[in-house]
């Protein structure tokens, strides 16, 4: 009797290189893969808000990757939170575990540490993106926007909530994208209110309208503005267009807030979007699968960022122990992660009502209850909670130490797909 062998599965393209994509290069080269990241952006993306890791699960993850030290090193401190009224009266104060976790970073910072930890065993290709997916017998054809082609074994969507590798494999947005009623926006200018540590903020009702300081530079800080709005047609790529629609959505507030939008005339780092969560029914479809917030996303508040990096673990263990079954793991990440990812996502469904309550009486409701040591507390211990429900095995990656990187080593190159 004759057997025939499944070609081995070699070659995976991650579309992405924010968090997600980072994080499962370097867990699909610890188990000898050989992964090829393609970015849109010419380099990494630098700055925007700083994210956290809270709970065993996010901890374990980064503990087995050898960069908790780094993080360590790297972390904020924590950023508190406090709201204040339009003469600058504080009303409500966070603690900096509130919204830092356990361990918070810039997520420049963190994209960075993740892209150098993979960098030997990852190739890098910057300002290209994908345009076309067709599977063959034997993998993926993929074209991309520089006008070249190349077959991948597999396809890994990690290209964020506007996913490019989700609508090309899976359908239009609109059929996985749900608006959750609220825009939210971030940029850099000079710390022109003097903030010291974490953010100050002022509401009115459906709007939020905060400044945080940078943790290493005092001169500089970060605006960040949420407000409510059905879902709104504009170009996700013109920022001249998104500043009009924050200037529209801020007129006549008082405080600080028209010092804040005259800063946006020289912001070239504006960042835009709506608040919104992905739901896709099954995770993968022949050999492309997605991680994230492509699979399972919330713009803000749904822990997206530890979620990424456990999915990354998860599903490049998979893969190494399904050996060339790639339907096999993906069934296996999805059964594994799914309800976890989703439970961490529910969080983002409540975020814009809690950064920018509706009505007055909302805001002071938040307040109030937020005043609550005992409920603050509890909510801290609900967030661990469920960012740890999830279990982690040990997948037997290859060793990561200086001078033993095994089996799929490589020279992290950085250029476009040949």
């Amino acid at each position: 009797m004759t057997v025939h062998k499944s070609p081995a599965v070699r070659t995976v393209l991650i579309s992405g290189a924010g968090i997600a994509g980072p994080a499962l290069a370097y867990w699909l080269g610890r188990h000898g893969f050989e992964p090829t990241v393609v970015e849109l952006a010419p380099a990494l993306r630098p700055g925007g808000q700083a994210v956290d890791f809270r709970g065993s699960a996010h901890l374990t993850v980064l503990e087995r990757m050898g960069l908790l030290p780094e993080l360590r090193r790297i972390r904020t401190g924590g950023s508190p939170m406090r709201f204040v009224d339009e003469r600058g009266r504080t009303l409500l104060h966070l603690p900096a575990e509130f919204a830092g976790g356990e361990i918070e970073v810039p997520r420049g910072d963190l994209a960075r540490a993740l892209y150098e930890h993979g960098l030997p065993r990852t190739e890098y290709v910057f300002g290209d993106s994908v345009t076309r997916l067709t599977e063959t017998p034997s993998g993926v054809l993929v074209d991309f926007r520089s006008g070249t082609s190349r077959e991948f074994d597999l396809v890994i969507g990690a290209d964020g909530i506007h996913s490019t590798v989700r609508r090309l494999a899976f359908g239009p947005e609109e059929d996985h994208v749900s608006h959750l009623g609220y825009y939210a926006a971030t940029w850099q200018l000079p710390n022109v209110l003097g903030v010291e540590k974490g953010s100050v903020g002022h509401n009115a009702p459906g709007r939020l309208a905060s400044v945080g300081a940078d943790h290493r530079d005092p001169s500089r800080a970060g605006a960040f503005f949420v407000f409510a709005a059905p879902e709104l047609s504009y170009d996700r790529h013109d920022p001249e267009q998104q500043k009009r629609l924050l200037h529209d959505a801020f007129s006549g507030l008082g405080w600080e807030v028209p010092r804040l939008l005259d800063s946006l005339r020289g912001a070239p780092d504006l960042y835009f979007d709506s608040i919104s969560r992905a739901d896709v029914a099954a995770w993968s479809r022949g050999r492309v699968c997605l991680i994230g917030d492509a699979a399972c996303g919330a713009t803000i508040g749904g822990m997206g960022t530890g979620t990424a990096v456990v999915a990354a673990y998860v599903l490049a263990g998979e893969l190494a122990r399904a050996r060339n079954d790639h339907r096999t793991a993906f069934t296996r990440y999805e059964n594994r992660l799914r309800a976890y990812a989703e439970g961490c996502q529910a969080g983002g469904d409540r975020t814009g009502k809690f950064l920018a309550p509706g009505t007055a009486t909302g805001i002071r409701l938040r307040n109030t209850l937020l005043s609550r040591p005992w409920l603050l507390n509890r909510m801290l211990r609900m967030g661990e909670r469920v960012s740890s429900t999830v279990d982690l095995p040990h997948y037997g990656a290859q060793p990561d130490a200086a001078g033993h990187a095994g089996r799929g080593d490589r020279t992290g190159r950085i250029g476009r797909v040949a």
